[in-house]
């Protein structure tokens, strides 16, 4: 590109580093490149100077000095069939809840990656072709659910429809509420789990862990919708923040880690004859929102079969509830 842009951070880039973000968008910027641009200045966020190793969050402004090729101009590749089985791509089509011209929305299965990266090759975002359907932008991601979160994911149809979504984010207008089955009962009924929350290295990967100090503000509202004796709770949370791996941090800081979360419950996170104990249990249960027509829409997903036979055996039953 021969002029300055400046682009948004979206949901889905939140909490990554500035160089791999644009290793994400600009494969074609090199580090070297890149280094100097900081140096200089060209490249800053939210007007300012910054580091390659600078950690961003949605609705940050970067911007790219000339010289760079602008992603949302860039002609995408379909991915190839070949990489993708007929059943695949069925099985992806059928996980839609709701599509208009603006958004689709998916129920995510557990075990599908939204994002690829060194070890994962197989992912959400590389089949986002086979969404396109009557449309003539490749859809795109504007939040995340972990790997092994199921629930109600969020696509945008055109550029305009990511703007606008990634700003609603942004400014906490969205509202989103999971269903978790944790180890233990919570000591009250309800309330707010006001956390800070620091990424630091270990032996399974990058952690989340409370640092009051040195954290970053993170708060979850949550409530118990059912218990079984003091073995386990079936909680409703409401994310205040957008951390990573927000939920499950703040759980097990509660003393009642997420059933099958052996990351941050560790065997605390097992129970003996439940069943599909070491499956995460966490589902993004409903999303709120404001559609760009500015129809307000509330979104649900059903259960996974995996999640669905959990709930019945400890005898919870998700057709009472409602968002």
């Amino acid at each position: 590109m021969t002029h300055v842009q400046n682009i948004t951070v979206e949901e889905n880039d939140a909490d990554i580093r500035l160089d791999r973000w644009f290793k994400r968008h600009f494969p074609s910027v090199k580090n070297s490149m890149l280094q100097k641009w900081l140096r200089t200045g060209q490249v800053r966020l939210d007007g300012k100077r910054v580091k390659a190793n600078a950690r961003l969050e949605a609705g940050q402004r970067v911007r790219i000095p000339p010289g760079a090729e602008n992603p949302q101009e860039e002609t995408r590749k379909p991915v190839l069939t070949d990489n993708f089985s007929e059943a695949e791509i069925s099985a992806l089509t059928e996980t839609i809840l709701y599509q208009d011209d603006d958004v689709i929305v998916l129920n995510k299965p557990a075990g599908l990656a939204v994002q690829g990266g060194s070890k994962t090759k197989h992912h959400l975002d590389a089949m986002l072709d086979y969404l396109k359907f009557d449309g003539t932008e490749r859809p795109r991601l504007v939040h995340r659910l972990d790997k092994d979160t199921s629930g109600v994911l969020l696509l945008a149809r055109t550029r305009k429809v990511s703007t606008y979504l990634t700003g609603l984010f942004s400014a906490r207008l969205v509202r989103k509420l999971y269903w978790a089955l944790v180890v233990g009962v919570p000591p009250q009924q309800s309330g707010t789990i006001n956390s800070a929350l620091l990424k630091s290295p270990g032996r399974g990967g990058e952690k989340m862990r409370v640092d009051v100090e040195a954290g970053k503000p993170a708060a979850t509202d949550y409530r118990i919708i059912d218990t079984t004796g003091h073995k386990a709770a079936w909680l409703e949370l409401e994310p205040k923040t957008g951390r990573t791996h927000q939920i499950r941090a703040h759980c097990a800081s509660m003393g009642t880690p997420i059933l099958g979360d052996g990351k941050y419950g560790g065997s605390r996170a097992f129970l003996n004859g439940v069943p599909n104990t070491r499956k995460l249990h966490l589902h993004a249960q409903g999303i709120s929102l404001a559609l760009p027509s500015g129809e307000k829409k509330h979104f649900e997903a059903p259960l996974p079969a995996v999640m669905a036979q959990t709930w019945k055996w400890f005898g919870f039953d998700p057709d009472s509830v409602h968002g």
